[in-house]
């Protein structure tokens, strides 16, 4: 059933649902166009519906060959609604739930599209906020590169922004967190305003993601994902050529400014192109799940307002699907005891089933009963000793007892 939007648009088909809304495909007055229309209750927020004017202008001037183009803004009555250009193809999680890895050469030509984006973006001021595979989309039109991929596209800059505007304290450090807990950057679950290099992280995690087949620091409850992204270091991925090992592990820093900026990585991504050509997907063993429960036991508050999986495409090719996978989520910042909480090693080590993680609630509540084990086993032995050194001395020469036993009852008080 077709449906208005504004004066200028109708909405014809239903494309996918998310934590935002709805995505449409429909007409306007210059062809096919994508219409991300927002929630009816966002609509009724009129902080949101500011927030939506303030950003039109950064918005409609991102006009880049790999970012799908913002036509218009609609606010009209109960309808708030971004209109884009509608893109033939696929999103990248789509691609990626169906390869389940891809080959290197083919995961850095597609990042290498994105950062090229990022770097346009970045240049104007804008801080996308939420890159991850479901705001990437393949155009299946365009010409195949040197990878044999299609030409990739971010999409969705400015929506985490809109829709989540987080308070900041007097500090200047934010209340919320705001994005999806897989590729948060460490200074966002810090309280940290974003800047540049929070998508320079998100993009290196989905690089990751797109040649091991999971993201360096996902599974279990968001919190400890969170967690993780300050405390741990990323799993090495055997298999894959050490310069490019080597950019990944720099683009995933902790420090931000140790990250390179978008435009540095789009040229390293296509310098190290004939390096990569040829080399097939990695064989990668997938970590094991995390326990249900444990990120509760570490005092974490579970998630509210978090959507399922599923990407919200912008492509009539590619249908709507929920499933069980947190994509955008607003958190409060945890505190300092709870970041402090987390293992300091090698992110989700393979474990045998059933024990706790390292760094886990669980895990410190085992160590603690072992030390304290521990030390009663050895104060008993202690004891042992010195009530048999005492029995020697007790039974040896009669004349030198009384000193002996005054030197072991010291010894023993001590």
């Amino acid at each position: 059933m077709a449906r208005k939007i504004g004066s200028r648009y109708t909405a014809h088909q239903l494309l996918g649902r998310g934590s935002a809304g709805s995505v449409w495909l429909g007409d306007g007055p210059e062809g096919p166009v994508a219409i991300k229309l927002l929630r009816e209750d966002l609509a009724a927020d009129q902080e949101l519906v500011g927030r939506f004017v303030q950003e039109r202008t950064a918005l409609l001037g991102l006009e880049h060959p790999h970012i799908v183009t913002v036509r218009d803004l609609v606010v009209d009555g109960n309808d708030l609604a971004l209109v884009m250009d509608a893109v033939r193809g696929t999103d990248l999680r789509t691609r990626l739930d169906s390869a389940h890895r891809l080959a290197p050469a083919a995961a850095a030509a597609i990042v290498a599209d994105i950062a090229d984006a990022l770097a346009f973006a970045h240049k104007a001021g804008v801080v996308h906020r939420d890159v991850k595979p479901e705001n990437i989309l393949l155009d299946m039109s365009g010409t195949p590169g040197r990878a044999g991929e299609h030409p990739a596209l971010l999409t969705d800059f400015g929506v985490a922004k809109l829709i989540d505007s987080p308070r900041s304290t007097p500090t200047g450090r934010s209340t919320k967190i705001i994005g999806t807990p897989d590729y948060c950057a460490p200074e966002i679950v810090e309280g940290l305003p974003p800047r540049a290099a929070v998508d320079i992280y998100a993009l290196a995690t989905v690089l990751y993601e797109l040649l091991a087949g999971f993201t360096p620091f996902g599974g279990g409850h968001p919190g400890a994902i969170l967690r993780r992204h300050v405390t741990e270091t990323v799993v090495p991925l055997p298999g894959i050529p050490e310069e490019l090992w080597q950019l990944l592990l720099q683009c995933l820093a902790k420090a931000p400014a140790s990250r390179l900026r978008a435009s540095e990585l789009a040229e390293r991504l296509r310098e190290m192109a004939p390096l990569l050509d040829g080399l097939p997907a990695l064989e990668v063993d997938e970590p094991q799940p995390e326990p249900a429960g444990e990120g509760e036991a570490a005092g974490e508050e579970p998630v509210t307002g978090a959507a399922p999986r599923g990407a919200v495409s912008l492509v009539p090719t590619a249908p709507g699907k929920d499933s069980g996978r947190d994509t955008h989520t607003s958190m409060r910042v945890p505190g300092v005891d709870e970041l402090s909480g987390g293992a300091h090693g090698t992110a989700r080590v393979p474990r045998a089933p059933g024990a706790p993680r390292p760094g886990s609630a669980r895990a410190r509540e085992a160590a603690l009963r072992r030390r304290r084990l521990r030390t009663g086993v050895g104060a008993g032995v202690a004891v042992v000793i010195l009530a048999v050194a005492g029995w020697l001395v007790a039974g040896g020469d009669d004349s030198d007892s009384g000193a002996e036993q005054t030197g072991t009852a010291a010894v023993t008080s001590g």
